[in-house]
């Protein structure tokens, strides 16, 4: 007989590696841009349309793969969606034209969405809320490294072999992930089967009733506007201010990558240590200190460890609020999820089209001191918030 707790285990690292891909899809044409300008003859904005496309489609059919997992099984749409993905990525690997490629982008935007989210999800539905945050943050290491190892994998690839091979190593990669889910969804009695399903709006409804849930959504709006704001223009900012190319430029979102590495690493520790509230106050404080530092500058090797700070404080707060998604509504928790992402995938796009615009007028220093002090803000609001929560819940 199977250990559910080895079950458990086993899926958690394949869903990981699926997080991985879709991750590392996602930022894997950060560094072929000026392949893909010099192969297909374009300008740098439209081969830039490769990322734009991808990161639309992602966000718009994020609320989508809820009410299917819900409904059919979130393992299996995480397997279907991890197949299409493969699909998606030989395409792009085979693109005659630049054109086509961003079609293929798109579609692969739209394929990984679901990956993450019903992960989170399936693992809501079986790991108990005690051991939750640690679970989702050993999960969340393989998106972590999707991030780092998307734009590394890009970059390596199109110097040594040619960008196509870029997508086939992440179609291989999904279609390795996809063949294992797929396995696990058909084994007798799998983990993660479909539930009822009362209707699309009806969740959507239910979910939005709940106060506690809208302070998430609005938690996590404002902490992905803050964040990713900042986080974008860090290396603009240190190839303007300090004239560093943009491949050192490259080392601070890599630090912050790593930050969110040492937490993942030590999440059950500083859970155990400062409970919720406390990793919400630590790492609120973590993100204002390092965005303090970069907006008062003094010298770019500073910003490596400012960013890893960033990334540190990033996880700390993002898992707890993870966390708390997955506990919002369990009868519809694919539903519940897929709205925290779609949440949190707007304030994303809010925050950098508001802070390009701050970028032109006023500068990058701007842009981090802003994000700081909405970031006081979120912590502010959501510690007492969370108490309210917890006692009521009790």
């Amino acid at each position: 007989m199977t250990d559910p707790a080895h079950a458990h285990r086993r899926v958690i690292w394949l869903l990981s590696l699926a997080a991985f891909a879709a991750a590392a899809s996602m930022r894997a044409c950060d560094s072929l841009l000026p392949a893909l300008t010099q192969g297909f003859g374009v300008t740098a904005s439209e081969a830039a349309r490769t990322i734009s496309a991808f990161a639309l489609s992602y966000g718009l059919v994020q609320m989508l793969y809820g009410p299917l997992g819900d409904r059919y099984g979130k393992l299996r749409v995480v397997a279907l969606a991890a197949t299409a993905s493969v699909a998606a990525s030989l395409g792009a690997m085979l693109a005659p034209g630049i054109g086509v490629l961003i079609a293929f982008r798109a579609a692969g935007g739209a394929t990984a969405a679901g990956i993450i989210p019903l992960s989170m999800a399936w693992i809501g539905d079986q790991i108990a809320y005690e051991h939750r945050q640690a679970t989702l943050a050993r999960f969340l290491t393989g998106q972590i490294l999707g991030v780092i190892g998307g734009q590394f994998a890009g970059g390596v690839f199109a110097d040594y072999l040619g960008w196509r091979w870029t997508f086939g190593f992440l179609a291989a990669t999904f279609l390795t992930a996809a063949a294992a889910i797929w396995t696990e969804a058909a084994r007798p009695g799998a983990v993660g089967s479909a539930g009822p399903h009362p209707g699309f709006a009806r969740q959507i409804a239910s979910i939005a009733r709940v106060a506690w849930s809208r302070v998430i959504f609005a938690t996590v709006f404002f902490e992905g506007l803050a964040v990713f704001s900042a986080l974008a223009f860090i290396p603009s900012h240190l190839h303007r201010m300090y004239g560093v190319s943009m491949t050192l430029a490259g080392l601070a979102p890599g630090a912050f990558g790593l930050g969110g590495l040492l937490y993942a690493t030590f999440a059950r520790r500083l859970l155990a240590h400062l409970g919720e509230s406390g990793l919400v106050r630590l790492g609120a404080l973590l993100l204002v200190i390092g965005l303090a530092g970069l907006a008062l500058g003094g010298s770019w090797l500073l910003a490596i460890p400012e960013s890893g700070l960033l990334g540190l404080g990033y996880y700390m707060l993002h898992n707890t609020l993870q966390t708390h998604a997955t506990q919002m509504a369990p009868e519809h928790r694919g539903t519940a999820v897929s709205m925290f992402a779609s949440c949190f995938f707007l304030g994303q796009s809010t925050g950098v089209s508001i802070a390009s615009t701050l970028v032109d007028s006023v500068g990058t220093w701007v842009v981090f001191a802003v994000a700081a002090l909405v970031l006081i803000g979120v912590a502010t609001a959501f510690v007492p918030a969370l108490r309210r929560h917890r006692v009521a819940a009790a």
